[in-house]
């Protein structure tokens, strides 16, 4: 055999092998995602960025010296529990006699506060009460997370790290501002603070300083919690000449389609669904919508749009202007119609 062909054949199959073996190697160190860095690297990036921000160094030695990873919060935002309630077995959960009783209790307690509350921002005392006893159960449960460290553990988690990371500086924002002390800044796991359970975001965007002494507190200070709550709604269009919304009945073979159709979007596409859905309560009326005794709706020249929370054969609602705001509040069906059924209990003879 020639000994250059039988080398040929030797070598070119092996130099074949080691230049594929290269190339493999070379493509799998590209695709290798950089290594997450730990809690406390990516804590001192925030750090980094809070002094760049100008923060004050004292305040920031207080927060950062205390961050503290949270695997619990992580696995609560991982496995929030899938929805297996209806309407039927929600209401009565959250809106129980002894919530009525104590929302009732409340309302009377607080009347003259909460209606100069009311009259200021164009909100009805008995939503502003109803909101606080859904939220945090009139101020018995605001959790007891520290705020800036469960921000940066959801932050780190990653998630949805853009959202959570600025919340955490709007947080250092409200502690920059003296509304809070860093020790007092607790709330839930999620983020959200106080009484009227705000994200720093809401805070900063509507908290109120509901008697003057130049603190916005929704921690411990109720006028603060109530004008609080009642700016945030008269900030989402709210209409104290109106209520909520109403539970109807449906005529037989009624058309589904004209009620809001149900998944979850953004807001902008949601409103749009609203838009569709809405007529005029006159329009309601023509098309054998009823009020749950029967008789016809009332004669208001307003708008409403119809509500199916469970779907096609569920419990319906006329929801008004009204309820879109506390759409803006929670974009839950559940959550809002529990609202307006708490709030109409309160004044329920």
């Amino acid at each position: 055999m020639n000994i250059k062909l039988a080398l040929k054949k030797v070598a070119l199959p092996a130099l074949l092998a080691t230049c594929l073996a290269g190339t493999a190697a070379a493509s799998e160190t590209a695709t290798v995602p950089p290594a997450k860095p730990s809690f406390e690297e990516y804590t001192a990036s925030l750090r980094l960025e809070a002094d760049q921000k100008g923060y004050d160094k004292a305040l920031l030695d207080e927060v950062f010296s205390s961050l503290t990873f949270h695997e619990r919060v992580v696995k609560a935002d991982q496995t929030q529990p899938e929805s297996v309630e209806t309407l039927s077995t929600y209401l009565p959960k959250r809106v129980s006699e002894t919530r009525i009783r104590m929302a009732r209790g409340f309302y009377n307690q607080y009347l003259p506060e909460l209606e100069k509350i009311g009259e200021k921002y164009g909100v009805q005392p008995r939503f502003i009460v109803a909101l606080w006893g859904l939220e945090s159960s009139f101020g018995r449960f605001m959790g007891n997370y520290s705020i800036p460290s469960a921000l940066a553990t959801l932050a780190y988690d990653g998630r949805r790290e853009t959202f959570f990371r600025q919340e955490f500086f709007n947080a250092l924002d409200i502690l920059a501002e003296g509304h809070i002390s860093f020790a007092d800044m607790k709330g839930s796991w999620a983020g959200a603070m106080g009484q009227s359970q705000f994200m720093p975001s809401s805070f900063l965007a509507y908290a109120q300083d509901g008697d003057g002494d130049g603190k916005k507190d929704i921690w411990t200070n109720q006028l603060d919690v109530f004008a609080s709550i009642a700016n945030y709604l008269k900030h989402q269009n709210w209409d104290n000449s109106i209520t909520w919304g109403r539970e109807v009945v449906l005529p037989e073979k009624f058309d589904a389609g004209l009620a809001i159709q149900r998944g979850s979007l953004a807001r902008a596409e949601w409103l749009k669904r609203w838009n569709d859905s809405a007529r005029s309560l006159a329009q309601w009326n023509e098309l054998g919508v009823r009020r749950l005794n029967g008789s016809g709706l009332p004669a208001r020249d307003m708008q409403a749009a119809l509500i199916l929370p469970d779907g096609a054969g569920g419990r319906a609602f006329l929801g008004y202007d009204n309820y879109k705001s506390l759409m803006h509040w929670n974009r839950s069906y559940y959550f809002v119609t529990s609202v307006g059924y708490l709030a109409d209990l309160i004044i329920a003879e």
